[in-house]
């Protein structure tokens, strides 16, 4: 479904796990501050709303989006986190320099996901313009921070289900 036809970040609480046992690191970037600052409170609102504890839930700041795996994978060895939330905003220009940018971050992030065993999870507004970036930044389609803390609590969640359940087949 296209993002403008709702508020992506509608969601029924009732189906989020309680976040109260979980540890998140929180990497934003500070390119676009005015947006990623707006995605990190929405973010972080989020994660105390559903029970996880401040003490519990550690931020840092890079320099641009295209760190955000970098600094993801620092914070995941410091805090050792149930899952990583990056949160950036890369804005079309008049390059390709966001094709680029959006492209890294992702596999960063995936390959981290993938080799590490645990959720990083992928907070990046890419828009072709400021306006685009606002409306997902806590205007009229919500907040893409608020959606980034609900992955990441139903996947620490997942993961954490993995290591109780007991396996029966040799895995």
């Amino acid at each position: 479904m296209a993002s403008a036809l709702s508020n992506l970040s509608q969601y029924d609480e009732t189906t989020i796990p309680d976040a109260s046992d979980m540890i998140f690191s929180i990497v934003v970037s500070e390119w676009n501050p005015d947006i990623t600052h707006a995605l990190y409170e929405g973010c972080y609102d989020t994660l105390i709303k559903h029970g996880a504890k401040p003490e519990n839930i550690h931020t840092t700041q890079v320099p641009g989006s295209f760190e955000l795996p970098i600094g993801a994978r620092l914070m995941a060895g410091q805090h050792n986190p149930d899952a990583i939330i990056c949160l950036g905003c890369v804005i079309k220009g008049e390059t390709n320099h966001d094709d680029y940018i959006n492209q890294a971050v992702a596999s960063g992030l995936a390959s981290m996901a993938v080799m590490m065993g645990r959720p990083f999870i992928f907070g990046l507004l890419t828009t072709f313009n400021e306006e685009q970036a606002r409306d997902r930044a806590g205007g009229k389609y919500g907040n893409k921070g608020v959606e980034a803390a609900v992955t990441g609590i139903r996947m620490a969640a997942l993961k954490k289900q993995g290591k109780t359940e007991k396996k029966t087949i040799g895995f």
